[in-house]
């Protein structure tokens, strides 16, 4: 964000970009892909981008005005692709009831000054994981056994990655972190067999080997980064093969 010369506000970290996109890719693929879903996800986009500036303005008053105006421009934008896909599908309000929900625990902690607690990030991928649940039921899907898998699917993927990442900065050295996020990354390869998909288990090895290897040791940002980016992108074409 530039502060500095108060130009447009989007968000810095590359692990919501990948958040925001992959679960509804997810959940598109497990339903049936439309044309109008492309609608759907700017709709999506612009929710992130909006409720992005949005939180950064409860922390900083200096720079309130600014990031809520960007916040309402992102809202309209949001608004107004979402009102055709919703006319589509009613039932997509609904999703809007755990969104609010989620987010005023979201806000919360930002008030709190606790933004990097486990359950803080838990509740921003259940959000994310969300988009993937709107995209299946918009794709013809219904409110089943499938958009579950897709949502619980998602979510323990991501908050994964949230267990690593901490593992490599925040809780670097701490040891208790570090098995947490190794016995965490064994413990869902069940998840797929339980849900009955256990070609499922495939997408998670890579995950698995990534935080054998290197969780709890010193890793540059843009390290992590690519790791991020290769495991989501091979977490996505591998769910597309075998989901």
């Amino acid at each position: 964000m530039d502060t500095k010369n108060k130009g447009i506000v989007i968000p810095h970290e590359h692990g919501g970009w990948a958040m925001i996109s992959v679960p509804f890719l997810f959940g598109m693929m497990a339903g049936t892909p439309q044309w109008s879903h492309g609608l759907l996800f700017v709709a999506w986009l612009f929710l992130y981008l909006a409720s992005y500036p949005f939180l950064q303005a409860l922390k900083r008053s200096k720079q309130r005005a600014h990031l809520l105006k960007w916040s309402a421009i992102y809202g309209i934008i949001a608004l107004a692709a979402v009102l055709a896909p919703l006319i589509q599908k009613p039932a997509l309000f609904y999703f809007g009831i755990p969104f609010v929900l989620l987010l005023i625990v979201n806000i919360w902690h930002v008030k709190q000054k606790s933004e990097r607690a486990i359950i803080n990030d838990l509740c921003a991928i259940l959000i994310f994981s969300l988009g993937g649940a709107a995209a299946y039921l918009f794709g013809d899907g219904g409110w089943d056994w499938t958009m579950l898998a897709v949502t619980v699917f998602n979510s323990i993927y991501f908050l994964g990655t949230a267990f690593f990442v901490k593992t490599i900065f925040r809780e670097r050295g701490n040891s208790k972190w570090k098995t947490a996020a190794n016995l965490y990354h064994v413990l869902i390869l069940v998840v797929p067999w339980a849900l009955g998909y256990p070609w499922m288990v495939l997408p998670f090895i890579f995950p698995l080997i990534r935080t054998l290897l290197f969780a709890g040791k010193q890793m540059r940002p843009m390290k992590a980064g690519i790791l991020e980016i290769v495991g989501s992108v091979q977490f996505i074409v591998v769910s597309w093969v075998v989901f």
